[in-house]
């Protein structure tokens, strides 16, 4: 099947053209008719599917096919999304896809000064992609009435519990017309994420894309078993073995991540981290930056990541394992995106092989293991770390073990190079 097949107009047709789609992925072809013919839905697929092109092109034929009734633009779609980076990539897309209609759209989030945003919005736009609490704040202002919308998505619906955004969703429930079409998308469908798309979707179509069915089989994957001490010097010495010009770097924690790109930056790699506690501007700048090339490590948490869309990401590495295995599937999906293939490199210590087995189990396959690297870490498995408080153990971030210091390599391990990050390498 290609797109020309789904029956888009000729606008949204040469566009997408225009950006390399062919066939549409499995997503794509499964719910685009679906929503042509103004059908609810509910979507459950992973990170890298191109879940974004399925929900934003019906979106946009419907829109350009319609007649404008009003001489003022009002907001006739509206998406929201849990974080700034998945909403201004949302956004692009839309302008992408739709830069041959006549279509205005903007995108709102906290953090920055809402002037821009409210000026923006002054002129009439007919599609709004908004965080919630941004959104929820200028309609309290005045600036955002809800009373036209016809095109409602959820996106990431999970990631919107995961960050305590379920009361302001039921909040702009209220304010949406009951007859509307409704888009409700979710990586995982837990009993939680079930009763929400229930208060959204009427008697929905139902798309379901499983992880081992895409990305998991398209991305190269390795194992390397490695102490906390020695992730760091691993690292360093698979960017520069490699050569690659992206590496995405995934570390479990905000500190580990900022830790990680002091270690980084000492070796002369030029790197920058993401996650929650940066500034927009900083977050837009580390984005923009690794983008364009200048900065060839971005190191990130889980939820800063969504929404980090690059073409032709070569690497990816989770310097920690994530204790949810369903993350993992997301993490490596940043790599190997739509039909492209990719390369995902894993580090576990000893404390995170039980995450590991989860993982493995989840995915049906084992990873490879790499053994033939100096820092191989034979050591028994400790006990995994409890989640919450109670004095559980957790993995450490950031190249240090759980006391500071350095854990000594194990006597069948090999000969280890040893660094000294207490100063820059020097270069020849």
């Amino acid at each position: 099947m290609t797109f020309k097949d789904l029956g888009l107009i000729e606008p949204i047709l040469r566009a997408v053209t225009e950006k390399g789609y062919t066939s549409p992925t499995p997503i794509q072809e499964q719910s685009i008719p679906i929503l042509l013919k103004k059908k609810d839905l509910l979507g459950c697929a992973q990170t890298g599917t191109g879940k974004t092109a399925a929900f934003t092109i019906p979106i946009l034929q419907h829109l350009a096919t319609e007649k404008q009734t009003s001489q003022r633009r009002q907001i006739k779609s509206l998406i929201v999304t849990p974080t700034r980076e998945l909403a201004l990539q949302i956004e692009e897309n839309i302008k992408e896809y739709g830069k041959y209609t006549n279509l205005k759209s903007t995108v709102i989030f906290g953090g920055v000064n809402q002037n821009p945003q409210v000026n923006r919005l002054k002129q009439g736009i007919d599609i709004l992609v908004a965080t919630p609490g941004r959104l929820l704040d200028l309609m309290n202002q005045g600036f955002i009435s809800l009373r036209d919308v016809e095109y409602f998505v959820l996106d990431e619906a999970d990631q919107m519990l995961d960050m305590g955004f379920i009361h302001d969703i039921k909040k702009l429930l209220v304010k949406l017309p009951k007859e509307r079409q409704s888009l409700f998308f979710s990586a995982t469908m837990a009993p939680a994420i079930v009763a929400l798309s229930k208060e959204i979707l009427g008697n929905p179509e139902r798309v379901t894309i499983q992880p081992e069915q895409t990305t998991a089989e398209r991305v190269g994957q390795s194992l390397y078993m490695v102490s906390n001490a020695d992730k760091i010097k691993l690292l360093v010495d698979l960017i520069e073995e490699r050569n690659a010009k992206s590496v995405l770097v995934f570390s479990r924690t905000k500190h580990g991540a900022n830790k990680v790109v002091k270690l980084l930056e000492r070796e002369d790699i030029n790197a920058a981290a993401i996650h929650g506690n940066k500034t927009q501007a900083a977050r837009v700048k580390a984005l923009d930056g690794f983008k364009d090339g200048s900065i060839k490590v971005l190191v990130a948490t889980d939820i800063a990541a969504r929404g980090i869309d690059v073409s032709e990401l070569e690497l990816v590495v989770n310097y920690d394992l994530p204790n949810i295995p369903e993350t993992y599937v997301h993490r490596i999906g940043r790599t190997g995106r739509a039909e492209a293939s990719g390369e995902a490199v894993s580090f576990c210590s000893a404390e995170e092989r039980s995450w590991l087995r989860d993982i493995q189990k989840l995915i049906a396959q084992d990873i490879p293991l790499v053994k033939d690297h100096p820092y191989h870490d034979t050591s028994p498995e400790e006990a995994p770390p409890k989640q919450g408080g109670g004095g559980g153990r957790r993995p450490q971030g950031g190249g240090g073990n759980r006391n500071g210091g350095s854990r000594r390599p194990n006597a069948g391990s090999g000969n280890k190079s040893k660094r000294n990050f207490s100063k820059p390498r020097r270069r020849d």
